[in-house]
């Protein structure tokens, strides 16, 4: 049985997974709450599938982007975990997750989370002979950047896709297809799917080196000019 966590913004997930089957899961609304409501969540999901911490076999942490704190709580946490009962991690990236929702779609999807500044977080995936890919990386740009490289039509996905709709229809028009998931998507089923693929190809992440990917450096840790 593997452990999903998806801390990655303000609608927080944990699932339990066994065998390409979601057991049991939780999303909430946890607002920047996460070191408080994450482990009596964990407790709370446990005691649903009448399971204990001792019967997880792995652990799929979706590691950013992100908020900076909420990210911080749900790596770390993974990681305590992972240490703590011997068990392998893998980290998957939000927006990879985010996109394979729509993975049937003959489409390139582009998945966009609110990087504040103005700016998105994106990247673009795409099914192609049946093989999942990512065309372009993870990367910090804006909406307007980000329309000027889209040359195909293209399924937009993600939490901040509603607060961008029309803008992306005014600069793309038919080539802007938006998804038609809820904000609070089931992204978690995804994430679970991905990091499941990875458990059992034996592809782990060392959870002394694993880092959430917050793409641009927390603000208190950049230089101060005089």
């Amino acid at each position: 049985m593997q452990l999903a966590i998806d801390t990655s913004t303000n609608t927080t997930s944990l699932a339990l997974v066994q065998d390409s089957a979601m057991l049991t899961e939780l999303t909430w609304q946890c607002e920047q709450n996460h070191s408080v409501e994450l482990l009596p969540h964990l407790a709370d999901l446990l005691c649903q599938a009448g399971a204990s911490i001792q019967s997880i076999s792995g652990i799929i942490i979706a590691r950013g982007p992100g908020s900076f704190n909420a990210l911080r709580v749900g790596v770390s946490t993974a990681k305590g975990l992972a240490f703590s009962l011997g068990i392998p991690i893998v980290g998957i990236s939000t927006l990879e997750a985010e996109a394979y929702q729509h993975n049937e779609i003959d489409l390139p999807i582009c998945p966009i989370f609110n990087a504040g500044r103005g700016e998105i977080a994106t990247a673009i995936y795409q099914m192609k002979d049946n093989e999942w890919q990512r065309i372009i990386d993870e990367h910090i740009t804006t909406v307007e950047a980000l329309c000027s490289q889209i040359t195909a039509k293209t399924l937009f996905c993600g939490e901040f896709v509603a607060s961008i709709t029309e803008e992306l229809k005014k600069r793309l028009k038919q080539k802007a297809i938006i998804s038609s998931s809820p904000a609070t998507s089931r992204r978690i089923g995804s994430l679970a799917e991905l990091g499941q693929k990875r458990l059992q190809a034996g592809d782990y992440d060392s959870p002394a080196t694993l880092n959430p990917l917050y793409l641009r450096r927390p603000p208190i840790t950049q230089r101060k000019h005089r």
